[in-house]
């Protein structure tokens, strides 16, 4: 996404670098931030329909970026119950967790999709956020949100 940070553009020593990940069947939203700033910036979703795609295009991210931790975000229902989407994101992460061997975060995700699309629209308007929407952005902007919402977390 034009504007998004290069892994180059932080010095090294000083990085903490996170992942975050806000998973579907056909897309996964992916954001990366700075834990020492709080900031995080959506990034190209991932687009693959078979687990050894979507892993793949991770690990390319992950070979890019050299993150500390890694955040999945976690659906639940509105009145916190699990549902099979959440034992989905859990497999998911466990998956990272193994694969990668490094450290996975779950953040609750309720509502960061309408949360993303709210912003959107209070950036850009009704026609530039639906716009979004069906371009698929808005999958890594709610990643950016879960990331921020986990980054919060840690500081309090």
């Amino acid at each position: 996404m034009r504007g998004s940070p290069t892994p180059q553009a932080m010095p090294s020593a000083a990085r903490r670098t996170v992942l975050a990940f806000d998973f579907g069947l056909e897309r996964i939203g992916v954001a990366v931030g700075e834990a020492a700033i709080a900031a995080a910036h959506p990034l190209a979703p991932v687009h693959a329909r078979s687990a050894g795609g979507r892993l793949g295009a991770i690990a390319r991210l992950v070979e890019e970026w050299t993150p500390a931790e890694l955040v999945v975000g976690r659906p639940l229902g509105a009145d916190g119950a699990p549902h099979e989407m959440t034992r989905r994101a859990e497999r998911f992460a466990r998956t990272l967790t193994a694969r990668f061997r490094l450290p996975v975060a779950l953040v609750d995700e309720r509502y960061s999709s309408q949360e993303a699309e709210r912003r959107a629209r209070a950036a850009f308007g009704a026609r530039r956020a639906a716009a979004l929407a069906r371009s698929r952005a808005l999958d890594s902007l709610a990643a950016a949100l879960l990331l921020e919402q986990y980054f919060g977390e840690r500081r309090r």
